[in-house]
């Protein structure tokens, strides 16, 4: 076959392919647009059928909306018109109410005038009868005065004066009864205090002295002590700061020293030497070394005790060590811890029985005389120096002021301290508690009555209770009741500045008057 044939052939079939191709896709896409159209119109019908449903359905909704709102709408009606029914009622009800009090005020607006017609005339007529009374007054006054003698204003000045004088006189002597009983009263609960106080605090005293003697074992040892020369007493005098008094005493040595510590550590030193046997000046030191310590173990071993048995714990070191000195000192031959200790007991009962701070009494007690401790090394009195010691190592102020006034250094402000100063005195007054001389003693007791007869009036005075209690007799023509008063405090102040005692003195002026008449 030629190839222009089988090119002729080719593009011939060519063409019949693409009439074919085209013939049959028109023919398919013709039958899918009926196809597509088919859908679309029942799709048109379903949501037409669909809209008139939801519209019919909306419709009933609509209508049972409007039903219900109009249903609504009644009941609102209903009730507003209920509501104002009873607003209408109540109103009528206030508006009657209304007219009724308007009735009853007016009623009352009318008897009040009635009233306020014969109140007026009442008052008219009391007036009136005022001016009558004022008038029958003024007549009888003119005439009592005139009866009398004297005006209206001079009777009321006497009458005024009469009753001054009566009620100053009644009051007076009120007062003095009262302060009488109350006098008796206190010094009889006072003394029963102060006895049940004794009774419970019995406290054994000793007196005491300043030196001390020390048992040798024989006279030999006298002159051991003395050594070569006396070396060995010097270096004992020395090291103690005491003096060796060896006389011929047989076999014994006395320690005097005005420093108690300083005595008792030259005793135990010169025992240890005794015992050990050895004396000599090396030695000696070694002794007075080994027996200060000794001594100072036994000062705190006394300042605790005494703190144990008085139950005041708490307290600062350095006055356990101070209070543990006392033992070593001794006031007029009493031992002042002893003393201390007793005061404390003392105070702490008498403030139970009167509902005082048992504590703050039985603290200001042990502590009070805590400055004699450091009075031999300190300028001042032990007073001011116990004060200064327990405030340095803070102490309450309360007990600071109980060390203050122990000996009325300033006046007592608290009971505590008062209670205070009377245990003090009762500790130191106990028959055989302290001692003095006897040449002393008189010259106390001649020196009381020497300042209680340099005043004028005074007819005798008398010293009496170991020189506590100074009584005066005065002459009752020269000093009055009141004048006795003045005497006493100038007395007792005349005391207290020339005299030195331990604890208190009373003063007691006494004024006695005496009436005589005779029977014939």
């Amino acid at each position: 076959m030629s190839p222009i044939l089988a090119i002729g052939i080719a593009i011939v079939t060519c063409v019949l392919g693409v009439l074919i191709g085209y013939m049959y896709r028109k023919s398919y896409t013709e039958k899918k647009i009926d196809r597509t159209e088919e859908y679309a119109r029942r799709l048109y019908d379903d949501a037409v059928r669909k809209a008139e449903d939801y519209k019919k359905e909306k419709v009933l909704e609509a209508k049972e909306e409007i039903l219900k709102a109009k249903a609504e709408n009644d009941r609102e009606r209903a009730e507003n018109e209920r509501e104002i029914r009873e607003r209408r009622n109540e109103i009528q009800k206030n508006e009657r109410r209304l007219i009724q009090r308007e009735e009853t005020l007016e009623k009352k607006a009318d008897n009040l005038e009635t009233r306020e017609e014969n109140l007026n005339k009442k008052i008219a007529d009391l007036a009136k009868q005022e001016e009558e009374i004022a008038e029958l007054k003024n007549r009888q006054l003119t005439e009592l005065e005139r009866v009398a003698g004297m005006t209206r204003d001079e009777a009321k000045q006497i009458v005024i004066e009469k009753v001054q004088k009566d009620a100053y006189h009644d009051a007076a002597a009120m007062v003095r009864d009262i302060e009488s009983q109350a006098k008796e009263d206190g010094e009889k609960k006072a003394r029963n205090i102060i006895a049940l106080a004794i009774q419970k605090c019995a406290a054994d005293h000793v007196a005491e002295s300043t030196v001390s003697v020390i048992n040798l074992p024989n006279d030999d040892m006298k002159g051991r002590i003395i050594g070569r020369e006396g070396r060995n007493i010097r270096a004992l005098e020395t090291a103690t700061g005491v003096d060796l008094i060896i006389d011929d005493t047989p076999e014994a040595v006395i320690v005097s020293a005005f420093d108690p510590v300083r005595r008792e550590i030259a005793r135990v030193a010169v025992e240890k030497l005794i015992m050990d046997g050895r004396i000599h000046p090396a030695r000696i030191e070694e002794m007075v070394e080994k027996a200060r310590k000794e001594v100072d173990n036994q000062i705190r071993e006394a300042g605790e005790n005494a703190i144990f048995e008085t139950n005041q714990h708490g307290i600062h070191n350095e006055l356990v060590k101070l209070l543990g000195r006392l033992r070593f000192r001794t006031s007029y031959g009493q031992n002042v811890l002893k003393h201390s200790i007793e005061v404390s007991h003392l105070a702490g009962l008498m403030a139970a029985e009167l509902g005082a701070d048992v504590a703050l009494a039985k603290r200001a007690g042990l502590l009070h005389d805590i400055g004699k401790a450091v009075d031999h090394e300190s300028e001042g009195t032990h007073v001011t120096l116990g004060a200064e010691l327990a405030r340095k190592y803070h102490e309450n102020a309360d007990v600071v002021h109980c060390i203050m006034a122990h000996h009325n250094d300033v006046e007592p402000q608290t009971v505590e301290a008062v209670l205070v100063q009377a245990a003090d005195a009762i500790s130191a007054a106990r028959p055989g508690a302290r001692r003095e001389s006897l040449e002393n003693y008189i010259k106390r007791l001649e020196k009381l009555e020497e300042i209680a007869n340099s005043f004028s009036g005074v007819e005798k005075s008398y010293a009496i209770q170991s020189g506590r209690e100074v009584r005066i007799m005065v002459k009752p023509e020269d000093v009055t009741d009141d004048g006795i008063k003045v005497m006493a405090k100038e007395i007792a102040k005349r005391i207290e500045e020339q005299m030195e005692y331990p604890g208190q003195i009373r003063v007691n002026v006494i004024r006695e008057t005496r009436s005589t008449e005779y029977a014939k």
